[in-house]
């Protein structure tokens, strides 16, 4: 079965003449097929030269051009050595002839002519490459290699990078190529030879493509994408070129890497070198200073190719003028560059696929995408007729009208309509992406606003001396936000507070450049950040040190609902499959966790959710962490140890974090029970026996939580509601457990275990460990001796820790711990199972000893003492008293507990403290002295 050409245009031929007689030399070929020929040629010198080499292969060719394509492709990997410079060229003839009639007959794509030449440039290469190494081979100049060797070139990769890499080839263009060796496959003392040897072969490579002879050439190849091509040569090793880009690497060569991909050689040698470049061609964070590199690679080129100045079509740079289609690829490419760290979906080579992944995530608005595309398809394919006439490796418009017409013909246009549809899409495509770059010309720094004048110099006289701007380049990205900063600074409630807090966070920045310029590409973010250091000192505080969490607030769901566990476990799982090692997962958690801790803080912070939807918002995403976190604890412990023994371990949260409510601040109180099934010792390298085994895979576990790392620490963990407290092991064994739950644990400890809730282990042993809680609690209990021991809990809590201040909702009687301790109790003298405090004093009521109306008060009022606490803990790291606060604090803390002026709280909250405290005296005194009274 055949595909014949399809014929939707026919080219004008520019010379009636010239095209007759082409048509004259392909006798066989009649109809819309012989015109298309005839238009052709007939403006086209080249093609007419091809035409009249081809002409008996020509016909069949268009008869089947897909069979023909791969006919020409299999003809090349037979060549033999000695047959390879004419064998290529002849196949070059014939593929510029094929693409060239598919292309202007519309029977072909853009894509399938880019990827035709691109697919082509690659067999060269590779056909060429390993011919030489294996040249090299039989004659020993590669040490130690054997010709099994050649099918991998020796370990020689080459990278097709710009417009090859991308599957983007265009008409007449020469190949960019890096071409490295992976210096492993050889011993070290043979490391030059060998690189001598893998030198001469590229250079013999090249020349074998390059070189014009009777028959023409193949490839032009270009090798100075290569690091510091000036001085290093034109074959790297891997380890080599890797210290360099670690080291040197600049912003255009990360944008130059998007599109690198191994096309010959050894592909794997070439796919794993690219890999360990990801993190230098791919950022973390979101990279916004690339906007001003992008931008001063655009003017530097200008410049150099005086591509510069007003617009006219005759002469203009279709590739780097004004419009053209280097525009577009720096505009498609910054903005992965910038987005693309965090999001591997966005790391596509082609770039109209990468403006379509752009759309779809949100990064360019899907019309300019739209429009961008069809400019970028028209600009290709005006680029491949101007090469089409004379192979010449030009890019720019004819500048006499003799050769516009050529073009136009080739088009089937009027020449003045083909210059009218250029000249407006040029127009469009400078419109839409100049404005995405700084202007041409750095502006002077703006004069502060009004406003501003009230505002205390001294302070913002001092800020050119913190690291942050002590770089030329962070400091005049800085001018430029400064007078927007100041002014939105000096509209706020209190101008001298929110300076002062904004003072804090750029003193605490380490350095400025990413940030600042990502405030100047998102001026919302700056909105975001006085409100924040005009409301929370602490959060203020922990964006200095944290900056790129600024990133998650640009992807577009930031101010989205609550997404739950199960996406959130999804999208961790999904980042940490990204990373390679354990440190780097860890990293990524702690990445990842700090973005999350950050958005509930400001959806907190601006009454998008209460205390109580923070607090159990925090609380998910620990236990998301953790959940994730283990396993990756126990992979690593496990590569050096062995699996764990039997049914492994489970994480058992206690306190806050078992009831599913936790503030910003709050420690994970944890316990990991472990069940070894009866096995003694672990099977790995270095075995251990199983106590040992958990008790240093939990120490594991919560260094991975607690220690401060490069991005900091996820959690403090506190073990202390283990069995036998600090002085048990730090990982007890389900029997160990249970045994001592029943026959030694203290009354206080049973109090504790109402509140408790597993989150993270082997499934059968989590659901075995809440059968035995729930199983536990259920057993009847003596009320007067829980409730006497809860007398005198109280009594030592009292002693041991005064409340700090009337904000202070936690500690003292009638707060927080004292409601928590009798919602314990009742939990545990009703045997209910539930964790949470309303539950709890449920249970009282259940029981007996607490009525129905003072439940409900203790109720209320512990909802209203955790919405202040969860407040407080997000405005300050410590007690916080209302002179302190400032005007921000106190709006947010009025409005996150419904009212309307602090004075009013303050009085609220004495009230409620005393009476909470006298009910809750009452009720345990009551019920003491009852059951005294019984026995």
């Amino acid at each position: 079965m055949t595909s014949g050409l399809t014929i939707t245009r026919i080219p004008r031929p520019y010379d009636p003449d010239l095209g007759a007689e082409a048509r004259a030399q392909v006798p066989g070929l009649s109809g819309d097929q012989a015109a298309l020929v005839a238009g052709a040629c007939g403006s086209s010198p080249y093609l007419k030269e091809l035409t009249a080499r081809e002409a008996d292969w020509l016909p069949e060719a268009l008869h089947d051009p897909d069979a023909a394509l791969q006919q020409v492709f299999a003809e090349c990997r037979r060549l033999e050595a000695a047959q390879l410079k004419p064998g290529l060229r002849q196949a070059k003839r014939r593929l510029a002839l094929l693409t060239a009639l598919c292309d202007l007959s519309g029977g072909w794509s853009l894509e399938q002519v880019t990827g035709a030449l691109t697919d082509f440039g690659a067999l060269c290469a590779d056909v060429a490459i390993k011919a030489e190494i294996a040249s090299l081979i039989r004659r020993k100049k590669l040490p130690g290699l054997t010709e099994d060797d050649a099918e991998t070139a020796g370990g020689l990769t080459i990278l097709a990078m710009g417009k090859m890499g991308a599957h983007e080839l265009n008409y007449s263009s020469d190949i960019d190529l890096i071409c490295l060796f992976d210096e492993t496959r050889f011993d070290p003392d043979d490391f030059y030879e060998a690189r001598q040897g893998m030198v001469r072969a590229t250079k013999n490579m090249c020349a074998a493509l390059s070189d014009r002879t009777g028959d023409g050439y193949v490839f032009r190849t270009d090798l100075r994408l290569r690091p510091d091509p000036a001085v290093t040569p034109v074959c790297l090793a891997m380890e080599a070129a890797e210290r360099y880009y670690e080291s040197l690497g600049r912003t255009w060569e990360r944008a130059a890497y998007i599109k690198a991909c191994p096309c010959a050689g050894d592909i794997g040698a070439g796919e794993r070198f690219l890999n360990t470049l990801r993190p230098f061609v791919w950022r973390r964070h979101l990279d916004f200073a690339a906007i001003q590199d992008a931008h001063d690679i655009r003017l530097r080129i200008r410049e150099n190719k005086g591509t510069g100045g007003a617009l006219q079509v005759p002469g203009h740079d279709m590739k780097l003028g004004r419009g053209g289609i280097r525009e577009i690829e720096f505009f498609t490419q910054t903005r992965q560059l910038i987005a693309g760290g965090r999001d591997e979906s966005l790391r596509l080579r082609g770039t109209v696929e990468g403006l379509a992944a752009l759309a779809g995530k949100g990064w360019v608005p899907p019309e300019v995408a739209e429009t961008l595309s069809a400019h970028y398809r028209a600009h290709r394919e005006v680029e491949h007729r101007i090469q089409m006439v004379h192979d010449a490796q030009t890019h720019r418009m004819p500048k006499s009208e003799d050769g516009i017409a050529r073009i136009a013909c080739l088009m089937d246009r009027g020449p003045g309509e083909l210059q009218s549809e250029i000249r407006a899409r040029l127009e469009e495509v400078h419109e839409l992406t100049e404005g995405f770059f700084s202007p041409g010309a750095a502006p002077a720094p703006a004069p502060l606003p009004e406003e501003t004048a009230e505002l205390d110099g001294a302070i913002i006289a001092r800020w050119p001396t913190y690291p942050a701007l002590r770089s030329s380049r962070g400091a005049r990205i800085f001018e430029g936000l400064k007078p927007e900063l100041l002014s939105r600074v000096a509209k706020t409630a209190k101008p001298a507070e929110t300076l002062l807090a904004l003072d804090g966070f750029l003193a605490g920045l380490p350095a400025g450049v990413q940030l600042f310029s990502l405030f100047g590409a998102n001026p919302q973010l700056v909105d975001l950040l006085i409100d924040i250091a005009g409301t929370s000192r602490e959060l203020a505080s922990f964006l200095s040190r944290n900056s790129s969490v600024f990133d998650a607030v640009i992807g577009g769901s930031f101010f989205d609902p609550w997404p739950g566990t199960d996406r959130l476990r999804a999208e961790l799982k999904a980042r940490l499959e990204q990373e390679q090692d354990y440190e780097s997962r860890l990293d990524a958690t702690r990445r990842w966790c700090k973005e999350w801790h950050f958005r509930i803080g400001v959806h907190h912070l601006r009454g998008l959710i209460d205390g109580h939807q923070a607090g159990a918002q925090y609380a998910e995403l620990a236990e998301v962490v953790i959940a994730e976190i283990v396993p990756e604890v126990v992979a690593h412990f496990s590569a050096k140890h062995g699996p764990p023994p039997g049914r492994g371990a489970a994480v058992l949260a206690m306190g806050s974090m078992g009831a599913g409510q936790i503030n910003s601040q709050s420690d994970l109180d944890v316990i990991v029970i472990y069940d070894p099934e009866g096995v003694e010792m672990s099977d790995g390298k270095r075995p251990l026996a199983t106590r040992p085994y958990f008790a240093r895979l939990t120490q594991a576990f919560v260094t991975a939580l607690s220690a401060p790392m490069a991005q900091g620490r996820l959690y403090e963990v506190d073990m202390r509601l283990r069995p036998s407290g600090t002085q048990g092991p730090v990982a007890v064994s389900l029997a160990g457990f249970t045994l001592y739950q029943q026959n030694e644990a203290w009354v206080w400890e049973h109090l504790a275990l109402t509140r408790a809730r597993t989150i993270a282990g082997d499934e059968g042993l989590m659901a075995e460990i809440e059968a035995f809680r729930a199983g536990f609690l259920s057993e009847p209990r003596e009320r007067g001796k829980v409730l006497r021991e809860v007398a005198q809990m109280r009594e030592r809590l009292a002693a041991a820790k005064a409340p700090a201040g009337v904000f202070d909702a936690k500690n003292g009687g009638g707060r927080m711990m004292d409601i928590e301790l009798l919602s314990q109790a009742g939990a545990l003298t009703s045997g209910s199972a539930a964790r949470d405090v309303a539950s709890g004093l449920a249970g009282a009521v259940a029981a007996g000893w607490l009525n129905d109306a003072d439940a409900e008060y203790l109720s209320a009022a512990y909802r209203l003492f955790w919405s202040v606490q969860c407040a407080a803990r997000l405005l300050s790291g410590k007690a916080i008293e209302a002179g302190t606060i400032g005007e921000g604090g106190a709006q947010f803390l009025c409005r996150t507990t419904g009212y309307a002026r602090l004075e009013t709280l303050e009085q609220e909250l004495l009230d409620r403290y005393g009476r909470c405290a006298a009910l809750i005296n009452e009720t345990v005194e009551r019920e003491a002295a009852d059951e005294k009274g019984q026995h």
